[in-house]
């Protein structure tokens, strides 16, 4: 299993370079303990209150494209603080990200108080993404009573030569992307606007579309 290591300290104090040199080299220790592959160490001297840190998007970027599936930290106030700390778990969470301390030797466990935060958390979310794809579905039924037929705007748009491709409106799962819905999510509302096709037949055409 590939993981990533992130160490930060809170200045760019030159005396902080010692911490950051104990993070990483116990972190490393905890990798090698675990049998875990290092694929990158990720070193920030900046706020655990700032979102806006390079080291988290390089970070998240590697799990987003499947290079890696667990991250090491020393404590989760590395990570962050505050709301900052929250959103990221809420994100690495999202992701399917495993979460290694140094402070526990292990797996982390979240408190009491964080697991609730992050249970409202997620709530609010996937009942956002239901109002979302219901204000969708209402829109389309209009559209469709209205007597718009939306495989028009796409006939033969997506067709490779020799075989026919499966027609679905590709703007709208760039639409829906955009607005955080998953593959499945977007996989599921299509299905429900009539358009038969799988996830994977959706993913590939995204990556088709965004590589156009």
């Amino acid at each position: 299993m590939n993981a990533i290591i992130y160490c930060r300290v809170s200045t760019d104090k030159k005396e902080q370079e010692t911490s950051l040199k104990r993070q990483r080299e116990e972190l490393t220790a905890l990798a090698s303990k675990n049998q875990f592959t290092v694929f990158d160490c990720i070193e920030e001297q900046m706020s655990g209150y700032e979102i806006d840190r390079e080291g988290i998007f390089k970070m998240l970027d590697y799990f987003s494209s499947g290079k890696a599936d667990i991250l090491l930290i020393q404590d989760e106030t590395r990570l962050g603080r505050g709301n900052t700390k929250i959103a990221l778990f809420h994100q690495l969470q999202k992701l399917n990200i495993t979460i290694y301390t140094g402070s526990h030797d292990g797996e982390l466990v979240l408190s009491e108080s964080d697991s609730m935060v992050l249970q409202i958390v997620g709530i609010v979310e996937e009942y956002q993404r239901k109002l979302h794809n219901t204000k969708i579905k209402r829109g389309m039924k209009k559209a469709v009573d209205n007597g718009f037929d939306p495989t028009q705007n796409f006939s033969n748009k997506f067709k490779a030569p020799g075989r026919e491709r499966i027609e679905f409106p590709i703007e709208e799962v760039v639409r829906l992307r955009e607005n955080k819905l998953s593959f499945d999510e977007i996989t599921k509302t299509l299905n429900g606007l009539g358009f038969s096709v799988s996830k994977a037949t959706v993913h590939r055409r995204f990556q088709e579309y965004q590589n156009a």
